[in-house]
């Protein structure tokens, strides 16, 4: 009954390579909508499998056109998590690729990204102490080009003065995202992806969601200062992270995150 079942250690390799694959693809899309679709191709895909080893002619050949058809539909419908995974596994070969030349020289060759960290933390202090909403998107490798064509070029000098003028309530470029490209405030008033995350806790507004749809994409920093309550959140790779400290934490956070290793 079972004679078409063959086991050996390329099966083992197989299923393993499988299996870390579906866990990874899980972790990418977990919290979203589109965790529903995965799991009903899944579904589908081993309904298939089992009417095939049953020698179900008729319904394996339906099922079939419908899996091979769906994969134009897949790549539509996931083109942002794809984009993702694709983003995060060529960030890892980056920060990897040049480990070899560490150990062979033994020595540190991390770069540093030139930004005037002083004029940005101490506007968001003074922001989050007059409770002005702001939204500063800090370019790091993955170029924001697209996202900056959305509002208007400015590249201006940053200071600490001309970043709270931009997000003045009624500032004509208050509303939107502020987008700092080498060590210059590049475009203000840019409109960023929103998160389609459902794990993101109710008290955080669009400008969070914001910022974490813009982390999913590409692997910027984005500070937020809650209109609301004044709050410094910093969010990279899709997690926030509330700056019970302040500027200060904020700095130190920053200082951190613009190494490229």
């Amino acid at each position: 009954m079972l004679d078409f079942i063959h086991f050996n250690l390329s099966d083992v390799l197989d299923i393993v390579a499988v299996a870390f694959l579906l866990y990874q693809i899980y972790k990418l899309i977990r919290g979203t909508t589109a965790i529903n679709i995965f799991t009903g191709i899944l579904l589908l895909y081993f309904l298939w499998f089992i009417v095939r080893a049953l020698n179900m002619q008729l319904l394996s050949t339906i099922l079939g056109q419908v899996l091979g058809v769906g994969i134009i539909a897949l790549i539509i419908v996931f083109q942002q998590e794809i984009r993702r995974f694709l983003l995060h596994l060529g960030s890892r070969f980056n920060s990897q690729r040049y480990a070899w030349l560490q150990r062979l020289f033994k020595q540190r060759t991390h770069t540093h990204i030139k930004l005037d960290i002083d004029s940005i933390t101490r506007a968001c202090r003074q922001m989050s102490e007059s409770k002005t909403g702001a939204l500063i998107v800090i370019e790091r490798r993955s170029p924001l080009t697209m996202y900056a064509g959305t509002g208007d070029i400015i590249d201006a000098r940053i200071s600490s003065r001309l970043l709270q003028n931009l997000f003045f309530k009624n500032a004509p470029l208050h509303d939107g995202a502020v987008i700092i490209s080498h060590n210059k405030i590049h475009a203000a008033r840019c409109t960023l992806p929103i998160s389609e995350q459902v794990y993101i806790p109710a008290q955080y507004g669009m400008r969070h969601r914001a910022a974490v749809g813009l982390t999913e994409q590409a692997d910027a920093i984005v500070i937020v200062v809650s209109e609301e309550t004044g709050d410094i959140s910093l969010v990279e790779n899709a997690i926030i992270n509330r700056m019970e400290g302040g500027a200060n934490e904020l700095r130190v956070k920053i200082e951190n995150l613009l190494v490229i290793r």
